[in-house]
């Protein structure tokens, strides 16, 4: 089997990238296959062209309802017409007309949320799923960057489907996250892909501030030279909305924010304004990213430092798909880590909480641990965020009810001190790569266990080995000013340590 020619007669590129063809192989191989290929190196073509070439139905488990339609609608633009995407965008009507032709899609999108429900899972056995997908499978190791209980169960959704051939995908994960990807899935002798993680043609700079209000300014004066269009990552809603309003005063009209708080049509406009070219800027949190599968995304700018490498490299990903020169910059001001502390914390339920909802539990006569998920009333009073709750049932449903409540919190709390301090030691990599003299790229590939650059350094490779901002930027003054701010500020650093 000549896989160029499949390549050619159902997506007309003529040669593979890095990966990709050996994942294909592996999976028509019939093996099961973790993958990890960087951002923008074209995952879904590693499910889709084995899809063509075998007999059964594809069923992809997706995290967001518009990274699915999004990857649906482009599949249809391409001409394939037997794919569906089931999802809340569905009406009762249409869902059970999809269920009961279900055979006659090839391609089958679908929530791990979806998965939950005993209907939807009879119906997926009556199929002949020759290749069970999960994209962004860092989501279901608890000591990934984006862990969502959810996913957490596909594990047993797999088995009950009769433990299909299975494709794991990520962009970005660590040796522990593939070790327990592939055991919560159970996959018994899993073929593991690994393309490198690095992106020559993105160049990395950090930016060093010494005040919020300069990193404003600073904000504003990359915005307005550097080559658009471009993403701007903000660590609350609040910030993203605050910027849209003090980048459009600024005289930058093609701007608008995006941001989980928004309702679902309005990130959905906003993402196809963006791909079109309506929009220039987009000011976000992390819930803008998987999906957006636009090209010529120039740059990337992180207004707050991210928690972890993982999700850093995740969001700078989407800059540069098309190969060209593209640049990714952090503006960090010290004590920006303490944000990142702060939202840490905030993800996890603190030992108060759980202790005050132990005693409410021994108080309620009766009481079962699978009655947790319906007290809304108590997720008030104790405080517990949106997630906070979510990890906690999660934990709660996957308990022996017959064990003593106690003895459960108590084990769930030892739990949450290893997530809480893993979170703390990323937290602490990323200061130091802000603050790090030596090459930025280096550190990246360290982190996920690559070789050292060594000679091999792109051109553009980040601001510590030497940038030339005229491939970035729109007007010549700007790579002058930034040359010598560079370095300018590089000897202040180096004084002041």
């Amino acid at each position: 089997m000549i896989l160029e020619n499949y390549l050619f007669q159902y997506f007309q590129y003529t040669s593979f990238r890095p990966g990709q063809k050996e994942v294909i192989t592996s999976v028509l191989n019939g093996c099961h296959t973790m993958a990890m290929l960087p951002t923008g190196t074209g995952k879904s073509l590693c499910y889709q062209l084995p899809g063509y070439l075998l007999p059964g139905q594809v069923l992809v488990v997706s995290p967001l309802l518009s990274l699915m339609q999004d990857q649906v609608e482009q599949m249809k633009m391409n001409g394939e017409k037997s794919v569906v995407a089931i999802n809340s965008f569905l009406s009762r009507v249409e869902r059970i007309k999809v269920l009961k032709q279900l055979e006659k899609y090839k391609f089958i999108f679908i929530s791990p949320e979806t998965l939950a429900n005993d209907l939807i899972i009879e119906n997926l056995k009556r199929l002949n799923i020759s290749l069970f997908v999960i994209d962004e499978a860092h989501c279901i190791s608890q000591w990934g960057y984006d862990f969502r209980p959810d996913y957490i169960k596909l594990g047993a959704v797999r088995k009950s489907l009769g433990q299909p051939l299975t494709l794991a995908l990520t962009a970005t994960a660590t040796k522990l996250v593939i070790q327990d990807i592939t055991q919560t899935l159970e996959l018994d002798r899993c073929k593991k892909v690994f393309a490198s993680v690095d992106r020559p043609n993105i160049a990395l700079a950090v930016r060093n501030i010494a005040s919020h209000q300069e990193k404003w300014e600073i904000l504003n004066e990359f915005v307005s030279k550097l080559e658009k269009p471009g993403i701007v990552y903000f660590s609350s809603k609040k910030m993203a909305e605050q910027a849209v309003s003090f980048l459009q005063n600024k005289g930058i009209s093609k701007v608008m924010a995006y941001h989980g708080g928004m309702d679902q049509e309005s990130r959905i406009l906003i993402q196809q304004q963006f791909l079109h070219n309506q929009l220039d800027i987009i000011c976000a949190t992390s819930a803008f990213g998987m999906g957006v599968n636009k090209e010529n995304i120039r740059f990337v700018i992180h207004f707050h430092m991210p928690q972890q490498m993982e999700s850093y490299l995740q969001e700078i990903g989407r800059a540069g798909r098309d190969g060209k020169p593209s640049i990714a910059v952090l503006l960090y001001s010290t004590g920006d880590e303490q944000i990142a502390y702060q939202l840490a914390e905030s993800e996890i339920p603190s030992s108060e909480q759980l202790d005050w909802l132990v005693e409410v539990m021994k108080t309620s006569k009766n009481f079962s641990v699978y009655q947790i998920p319906f007290q809304d009333e108590w997720k008030k009073i104790g405080g517990f965020t949106d997630i906070q709750w979510r990890m906690l049932c999660d934990y709660l449903l996957r308990m022996d009810e017959r064990k003593d409540v106690q003895q459960i919190f108590s084990h769930y709390k030892k739990e949450l001190e290893s997530r809480r301090q893993l979170k703390r030691e990323k937290i602490s990599f990323m200061t130091s790569w802000s603050n790090s003299n030596s090459c930025r790229r280096e550190h990246i590939l360290t982190y996920f266990g690559e070789k050292e650059l060594i000679d091999n350094r792109p051109e553009n490779c980040c601001d510590i080995c030497g940038l030339e901002w005229s491939k970035f930027d729109k007007t010549p003054d700007f790579a002058k000013n930034n040359d010598e701010f560079s370095w300018k500020q590089r000897l202040a650093d180096i004084l002041l340590n």
